[in-house]
């Protein structure tokens, strides 16, 4: 795709512009770092574009503070006191219970994941937002506590021009048909091999 042209145009009936300004639905997946931090960069671009950003983390924990949250909030009040860029929303879904299970049974954190999804599947019914990220997502629903037909579904039917990210390992097969743009992120070489931890600055 070189300058971002295609290779070739469908005969699907739609004009240049139309085809553009499709809503799009993309996947970022694979064991390498970078998957939510690519999703926040489009953020960036999203918020640049003054479209309603809304973000929902799946796995962090509500005590772990992540640059890009703090970044993306900042860019929020930026909005809200001069109109600039685009209003943005932050919100934790459940107590942070991929990495380091937190109290509560498992149950417990599956529930906590249906009512993230649920008020996310409001949200897209009613076009509240023009950019979604859904960060982490694919594990509740590798772990089976989200109905991937249902997600999908949703996702198909939404109304509008709502761009949706999704972002985790193990992205459900109908996940990454139903989506417009797929990313695997595979690993070359990490400073893990050699027994560096992560770091400020560059994890978080």
């Amino acid at each position: 795709m070189p300058q971002g042209k295609p290779e070739f145009v469908p005969d699907d009936g739609l004009t240049t512009r139309q085809r553009r300004n499709r809503p799009l639905l993309i996947v970022h997946t694979g064991a390498m770092k970078g998957k939510s931090t690519a999703a926040f960069g489009m953020a960036l671009r999203a918020w640049n574009q003054g479209w309603s950003i809304g973000v929902f983390q799946f796995v962090k924990s509500a005590k772990w503070k992540v640059g890009e949250e703090a970044a993306l909030r900042a860019l929020g009040e930026v909005h809200a006191n001069t109109g600039q860029g685009g209003p943005v929303e932050w919100h934790k879904m459940g107590e942070g219970w991929s990495w380091a299970r937190k109290a509560g049974t498992e149950e417990d954190h599956a529930e906590n994941a249906r009512e993230g999804w649920a008020e996310i599947a409001r949200r897209i019914a009613a076009a509240q937002h023009d950019f979604y990220v859904l960060d982490e997502f694919n594990y509740p629903l590798h772990w089976g506590w989200i109905d991937v037909a249902e997600v999908v579904g949703v996702l198909r039917d939404r109304p509008g021009r709502q761009h949706v990210v999704i972002t985790g390992r193990n992205a459900p097969p109908e996940l990454i048909e139903a989506a417009d743009l797929v990313v695997e992120m595979t690993k070359v070489k990490h400073p893990m091999d050699a027994g560096q931890k992560g770091q400020r600055g560059i994890e978080w």
